[in-house]
């Protein structure tokens, strides 16, 4: 996978599920299957079964740098796999969590609690 990595900042990681990847998996990829967005918290390896945190925790996660992009405490974004980043755009991106802290258009990154859809 070549998204920006997403990293545990703080809290529990209440929930995890099974996840066996075609290819190779990087800790802090982002994986969407169907509706579920899940984060490698460790590497694994390509046809081995690892597991992938899809609730609880808070998150440092990309975001766009764009005019418009600011993101408020409390905004519910989702996962956009075409950008890697984090977005208030619902469309057909994937649920991921809500914005712990605030941050600007010209911030790169996000603090996000991620919850399930």
């Amino acid at each position: 996978m070549a998204n920006p990595t997403v990293k545990f900042y703080h809290g529990d990681e209440v929930l995890r599920a099974d996840y066996t990847p075609g290819s190779a998996v990087a800790a802090g990829d982002v994986v969407v299957q169907g509706d579920m967005v899940g984060i490698a918290t460790q590497a694994i390896a390509a046809n081995k079964v690892g597991a992938l945190a899809i609730n609880g925790g808070v998150w440092i996660c990309p975001k766009a740098v764009t005019s418009g992009s600011a993101l408020a405490a409390g905004t519910l974004v989702y996962w956009d796999a075409t950008n890697e980043v984090v977005t208030a755009t619902a469309g057909a991106n994937k649920t991921f969590g809500y914005v712990v802290e605030a941050a600007g258009a010209a911030v790169a990154t996000v603090k996000v609690a991620k919850v399930l859809p």
